[in-house]
């Protein structure tokens, strides 16, 4: 069981490295371009391209959090010293999954419909960047819990 806590411990960290990375490429690059278009060229754009970054990004997230979770549990379950640490790994990363039906899905919908006033896309672009660097930032955390874990 030792062995298979230290596997999940591993996969827990890299997945995360690179489901944080996914989060602060969209950050730092689709968020600034899609508030670089005008309202009726971002919902051209969206709508084009929304099924395969719900698919990409669905993915990623739904193995990370079950890879995250599992060496969480494997942690605990073998009285690991740094379980602590890879709880909290979880807890984040649950709190970023739960973001999504919280807000994300209703936002993203919402730009893929069209369905905003196109005097109020700049506003919902911003609101959407806050609660994306926050779950951003809360993804780091999570890497770095899952680092200290090892």
């Amino acid at each position: 069981m030792s062995f298979l806590c230290n596997v999940s411990l591993h996969l827990s960290a890299a997945l995360l490295g690179v489901f944080a990375g996914a989060m602060l490429t969209e950050a730092m690059v689709l968020v600034p371009y899609w508030r670089s278009l005008a309202p009726t060229e971002f919902f051209a754009w969206y709508a084009a391209n929304d099924r395969r970054l719900l698919r990409y990004f669905g993915q990623l997230t739904t193995a990370t959090a079950l890879i995250v979770i599992a060496a969480a549990i494997a942690a605990l379950a073998t009285s690991h010293p740094a379980a602590i640490s890879a709880m909290t790994a979880a807890a984040l990363m649950l709190a970023v999954v739960a973001s999504f039906p919280l807000y994300f899905k209703r936002a993203n919908e919402s730009f893929a419909a069209a369905s905003i006033d196109a005097a109020a896309v700049s506003a919902a672009l911003a609101r959407w960047s806050a609660w994306h660097w926050v779950r951003t930032v809360a993804s780091f955390a999570a890497l770095a819990f899952a680092l200290h874990a090892l």
